[in-house]
């Protein structure tokens, strides 16, 4: 289904309003070793790296 101007527009809005955004930036070929782990424990690979900090703050004592 094709998504209009109007509703990307909105999507966009929304998503600068709700998220932060960050430029993560590793060596060459471990995004794809990254999304591989990710994927194969049924996680999308942001939804991988948020889980994998919040995890690492809370071991850490951290909030």
């Amino acid at each position: 289904m094709a998504v209009s101007k109007a509703q990307q527009k909105a999507v966009n809005k929304y998503m600068r309003e709700n998220y932060d955004r960050v430029n993560l930036t590793m060596p060459k070929g471990q995004k794809d070793k990254i999304k591989a782990h990710a994927e194969s424990n049924g996680e999308s690979l942001n939804g991988f790296i948020n889980r994998a900090i919040s995890e690492t703050m809370e071991r850490d004592g951290g909030h």
